[in-house]
């Protein structure tokens, strides 16, 4: 029988369970939404037993999907959304609430170390200028503002890790994580010159040890067994970031290959074989041993539509959750029933933060009396397009750019990837693979396992293409001439974005 492999991916709004077979074909998927907690302004956190039991629900979920018996999964993958920080203490238990990556509680604290000209240093040793949801930005917090919280923390972990330990027992992490913050960009391993950077000595020997992506760390304890279902002594794989995990499910794992996440995040990364020094982008280990990920993200992507269908148009989304049928199915009938319009709404993307500094605020500007909710939904898929654009700029003009795959929440749409095409005049590919960080969590997994020679291996004999969306020439340029006028936009509100968040 051919052996099934299971992805685990976490992400800031839910966390998936997914059972493929050996070609990377979805059995059954298990999904579970995160329940957010935001106890002040800025703060972004879950409860970290909540996340577990949702992965224990979403485990049994895709199982049960999938119509087999757990213990024929023979490998499994985590994956989860990046950076936040998930403390555990001497005995295994949550130290408080896990923090999630659009938390931006340390601005304060993060816009003194780039006025002192630490930042300018981390981008020199990290290969990333440090944002608010950095783990030693929040480390760092903690230490000013609740020291309580790290004198009583054994372990600084991310998602994926607090649920990977919580399966096999195992404390580790992954080489694309471990460089959020703590290796040296050059040698991508850890640094001890990192704790002096932060003047955080006291994290020395929390961080977690670093394990390859594709390297089995443990096996599932019979606790976990019982709970989800899966053979006890089921090999776990360190996995990896949920957007590493995403560019090897859509199969970009060479240099100059680019993948746009369009999820909760604006994620847009393309493979590089040298560290990178870019202003405004990450640089950060790969899943492939040797290769680096270079990263421009902000946290408005996609998620902007949710916000906007479940606050604006509750009935519709009651209505639609109600009948079984997805809530933002109405949205695209809505668009393309004005996308022709010569009439223009202008929308920036920026309700949790933004590229342009965490003072942004969202808006839509340009708004008339005859105007309709669909010009509203227009004028936010074009802003989100227009916001991952100003990513890929900073990309495109420091890497070569062979080809662009789109994935993520708001490549469903059909009309919003054909945006995404005529803003980004790129030749855009949308994956056959619905859930494509837990696809390549599982190919990892079946790396580990050798189900697979490879990582090469895996995708060459995966990865399969579903859509292309060639960029329309006339959309192209009069896209072009809206992101300017957006760009505009953002240089008008930014002297009074303070005072308006």
């Amino acid at each position: 029988m051919s052996p099934y492999l299971l992805g685990l991916d976490s992400g800031n709004t839910g966390t998936k369970a997914v059972v493929f077979d050996e070609e990377g074909y979805e059995r059954g998927v298990g999904s579970v939404g995160n329940t957010q907690i935001n106890p002040y302004p800025r703060w972004v956190e879950q409860d970290m037993n909540g996340v577990w039991k949702n992965a224990v629900e979403a485990i049994r979920g895709a199982i049960l999907a999938a119509k087999i018996d757990g213990r024929e999964v023979s490998a499994i993958g985590v994956s989860g959304h990046g950076d936040g920080v998930y403390l555990v203490d001497g005995a295994g238990e949550p130290v408080r609430a896990g923090i999630q990556s659009m938390d931006s509680r340390a601005h304060r604290l993060l816009a003194r170390w780039n006025e002192s000209g630490l930042g300018d240093r981390v981008l020199r040793f990290n290969g990333q200028r440090p944002f608010a949801a950095l783990p030693p930005v929040l480390l760092a917090w903690f230490k000013e503002e609740q020291p309580d919280v790290l004198e009583r923390t054994e372990r600084v972990l991310y998602v994926k890790d607090w649920l990977r330990y919580r399966l096999t027992g195992e404390y580790a992490t992954d080489p694309s994580e471990a460089s959020s913050g703590f290796t040296d960009v050059r040698t991508q391993g850890y640094s001890d010159e990192a704790y002096e950077l932060y003047d955080l000595p006291e994290v020395r020997g929390m961080l977690p040890p670093v394990a390859a992506s594709t390297e089995v760390v443990g096996g599932v304890t019979e606790e976990a067994a019982r709970l989800t279902g899966l053979k006890a002594g089921t090999p776990v794989v360190g996995g990896a970031h949920d957007v590493d995990c995403a560019s090897v499910g859509v199969g970009c794992v060479e240099p100059g290959d680019m993948t746009l996440i369009a999820g909760t995040w604006s994620i847009n990364e393309v493979v590089g074989a040298e560290p990178a020094f870019v202003e405004g982008s990450a640089c950060r280990n790969f899943v492939k041993p040797g290769l680096y990920l270079n990263m421009s993200a902000s946290p408005t992507s996609a998620t902007n539509l949710e916000w906007f269908v479940k606050r604006m148009c509750p009935l519709e989304y009651k209505t639609s959750r109600d009948m079984g049928i997805s809530p933002f199915a109405f949205v695209n009938e809505e668009v393309k029933g004005v996308m022709n319009d010569e009439s223009r709404v202008f929308y920036h993307p920026f309700i949790y933060s933004s590229p342009h500094g965490d003072d942004a605020t969202g808006g839509f500007y340009g708004l008339r009396g005859w105007h309709t909710r669909g010009h509203l939904l227009r004028a936010l898929f074009e802003g989100v397009a227009f916001n991952h654009k100003t990513h890929v700029e900073i990309l495109r003009d420091a890497f070569e750019v062979k080809r662009v795959r789109l994935t993520g929440g708001g490549s469903t749409s059909r009309t919003w990837a054909q945006i995404f095409a005529d803003t980004l005049n790129e030749t855009v590919e949308v994956m056959g693979a619905g859930e494509t960080s837990a696809l390549g969590a599982a190919l990892c997994a079946g790396v580990g396992t050798g189900v697979y020679g490879s990582v090469d291996d895996a995708t060459d004999n995966v990865v399969r293409t579903f859509r292309i969306h060639e960029p329309d020439p006339r959309n192209s340029e009069r896209l072009a001439e809206a992101y300017e006028t957006h760009l505009s936009l953002v240089g008008a509100m930014s002297p009074v974005w303070e005072r308006t968040g």
